[in-house]
């Protein structure tokens, strides 16, 4: 049996606004939000870019993440997006922050 695991994901809209959920189908959700049966609050701002993601091992982790994410600022969600990219093209080393870590860092992401 496949393991399957969870996303927490971050879309960058057309408003250039940002969008934050989990997944355990990062290809099936994003197509979803952009023929407009994703979130409603992605209906009226497609089409959206996939800017981010996270897997965690389960739902559970994955909602607690996503949860920290909403809370943060848009600062602080733009670090994350250029630390992911920048990750992506190899030139930072691979860290996911922690869910202690961040409620200890209020200034982190």
């Amino acid at each position: 049996m496949e393991k399957t695991y969870w996303y927490v994901y971050i879309l960058r809209c057309l408003d250039k606004s940002f969008y934050t959920g989990i997944t355990n189908n990062l290809e099936r959700r994003l197509k979803e939000h952009n023929t407009g049966n994703g979130a409603k609050y992605t209906k009226g701002r497609k089409p959206v870019t996939l800017v981010y993601r996270e897997k965690h091992p389960n739902q559970s982790l994955a909602r607690q993440r996503e949860a920290q994410i909403k809370k943060c600022g848009r600062r602080k969600k733009e670090k994350l997006i250029r630390e992911f990219a920048q990750r992506k093209l190899g030139k930072i080393p691979r860290r996911v922050p922690t869910l202690s870590g961040l409620a200890r860092d209020k200034g982190g992401l």
